[in-house]
């Protein structure tokens, strides 16, 4: 799995993700010491970064909890399973939240890795 666009600027958006916002979603995806991400883009910088980060004993409503009502965000979620044959499993969920009555300003493609689909908006 690689990073588009990290470093430079994205051709559509213009923004491009800091170094840490990469390094923090390697060490969710790899060491798994957070349970979820949550990103912002900074205008002024015009940079991706990481605005919350989730322990990994935290719940899918702490996640839900730490967003803001009223700004839009992107975030990854590691959701922890057992599958029906008793096997542990593991999957990264890519996801745009959105405020009611508004609309994501720039993409993420920058730090969203390639292969990673969008997995679902999720609105307040």
């Amino acid at each position: 799995m690689s990073f588009t666009g990290l470093g430079r600027p994205n051709a559509t958006s213009g923004m491009c993700a800091a170094g840490h916002a990469k390094d923090t979603f390697l060490e969710l995806k790899r060491k798994k010491i957070y349970r979820y991400l949550v990103f912002r883009i900074d205008e002024k910088k015009r940079k991706v970064v990481v605005e919350k980060t989730g322990d990994p004993a935290e719940t899918y409503d702490d996640f839900t909890a730490s967003l803001p009502e009223n700004d839009c965000r992107y975030a990854v979620y590691d959701f922890d399973f057992v599958t029906s044959d008793n096997c542990q499993k593991s999957k990264i969920f890519f996801i745009a939240c959105l405020a009611p009555g508004k609309e994501l300003k720039g993409t993420i493609r920058g730090i969203k890795p390639s292969g990673l689909p969008l997995s679902f908006p999720w609105q307040h």
